[in-house]
């Protein structure tokens, strides 16, 4: 994925950007998940960073960013469309990398435990970290 485009995406947007993203991330999110779940192998870092990006908590440009990477990741259609087989979550994971390496920091123990649970119930796997 051309570096531009990955910091094209991941601007955090104004205050009703993040609103309308959390809301297309919340409609999308498990659903999407279920179908990379083979595809990333980061997958337990992806949750944690969807946890984080809903709490309150989470200062606003990490929130805006992480909004703007999974509302990425929920689009069917996007640089590569997900339904390709094999590559499909491929600029997805780059985009999903790039947010996380930019706010690692904010990403809390609690929000692993809530991955880890996530997980668990939506799809009976066990999770992979990077």
């Amino acid at each position: 994925m051309r570096e531009g485009l990955t910091g094209e995406i991941l601007l955090p947007g104004d205050e009703h950007e993040q609103r309308r993203q959390e809301a297309r991330v919340r409609r999308g999110f498990v659903g999407t998940l279920k179908r990379a779940l083979r595809h990333i192998p980061f997958m337990e870092d992806v949750v944690a960073s969807y946890h984080c990006a809903l709490d309150p908590r989470t200062p606003t440009a990490s929130r805006g960013i992480l909004l703007a990477a999974l509302a990425y990741f929920v689009l069917p259609f996007d640089a590569i469309p997900d339904f390709l087989a094999g590559i499909g979550f491929a600029d997805d994971a780059a985009v999903l990398m790039a947010a996380f390496t930019a706010v690692r920091s904010n990403i809390r123990p609690e929000h692993y435990e809530k991955a880890r649970r996530t997980l668990e119930e939506n799809v009976g796997e066990e999770p992979r970290a990077v």
